[in-house]
This record gives C-alpha cells, sequence and structure tokens, in this order.
C-alpha cells in the first residue's frame, strides 16, 4: 500500500468518525440552534470523506448544500420557536430507546453491507472519476427536473409560510 493510499483511508476514517461525533452532538444539545450547527459539521465532514475519497464533486457539492440548508434551518428555527438557544430546558428526543436500538441496528447493518458483501469486478474496475462522472450525468439528465422542482416548492414554502407570519403578527399589533 502506498502513503496516498494510506492518507486517503486516514482522512476517510478522521472525517467519518467526526461525522459521527457531531451526529450524536445534534441530540445531545437542548439548542436547535447547537444541533442545526452540529449537524452542519456532520454533513460537512462527510463532505470530507468524499473529498479525501477523490470525488471532488459530491463533496464540495455536499458541503455548499447542508452550508445553505442548515443556515436557512437555523434562522427559521430562530424565528419561529419558542425557546431556540435551549435556555429551558427542553428535550428533543422522543422514543429514546427505540431511536437507540435503531441506530445500532442501522449501524451494525451498514457495518455487514460495507465488509462482507462482494462488491464484484463493477466497483473495482470504474475509477473515482469515471463514477462521479456518470453521477453527474445521472443527476443533470432525467433527475434534473426533479430536482429544480423540489428546490422551487420548498422556496415557495418557505416565503408562503414567513409572509403568513408576519401577516398574522401586524393583526396582533
Amino acid at each position: 500500500m502506498g502513503l496516498q493510499t494510506i492518507l486517503q483511508a486516514f482522512f476517510v476514517g478522521a472525517f467519518g468518525l467526526a461525522a459521527i461525533w457531531f451526529a450524536v452532538v445534534v441530540f445531545r444539545t437542548s439548542s436547535m440552534v447547537r444541533s442545526a450547527i452540529a449537524l452542519l459539521f456532520s454533513q460537512a465532514a462527510i463532505g470530507g470523506m468524499f473529498l479525501a475519497m477523490q470525488a471532488e464533486f459530491l463533496g464540495v457539492l455536499q458541503i455548499m448544500m447542508m452550508a445553505t440548508e442548515m443556515a436557512i434551518m437555523a434562522i427559521f428555527m430562530v424565528m419561529y420557536m419558542m425557546d431556540p438557544g435551549g435556555l429551558s430546558g427542553m428535550d428533543m428526543t422522543h422514543q429514546k430507546r427505540l431511536s437507540q436500538v435503531a441506530g445500532v441496528l442501522g449501524a451494525f447493518a451498514a457495518l455487514a453491507v460495507a465488509f462482507f458483501v462482494d462488491w464484484g469486478p463493477a466497483a473495482q474496475a470504474a475509477e473515482p472519476a469515471e463514477q462521479v462522472r456518470l453521477l453527474g450525468i445521472e443527476l443533470l439528465d432525467r433527475s434534473m427536473l426533479i430536482f429544480e422542482t423540489a428546490g422551487i416548492t420548498i422556496l415557495t414554502a418557505m416565503v408562503a409560510a414567513t409572509a403568513v407570519a408576519v401577516k398574522g403578527r401586524r393583526k396582533e399589533e
């Protein structure tokens, strides 16, 4: 194994552990804003994993999308939550035991798939650059209309929710 492969494995592992740690922090804090920031860091670490795996397009896309999404989410939480800072000690977790069991089972299932599935010659034959190119063609070809429609729908819903909230406040004053 060459030095590049060892460094690549190290950074994939380091970013993976960071993603898991920040994902745990999301549920350990009582502040919605801190949860949004921890989720941003977790998703950015996944973007770092993509970059370490030489999937530059996916890595940059992941980081850009999550930064925008989490910023918008934090703004809306501050606007609409009764206690976005978590000062009243609210508990943001529901069905704790079930979610813990589901998380552990999901982790073991993912590890089993990663280590025990025979990925075959197709996974070894495709270079990372070719995989990213084919994914880009898939996303920008037949799936583009779906993504654009979903984006416009979400933007319309955000604008409508803000307009309704502002209009309701003006009537109260």
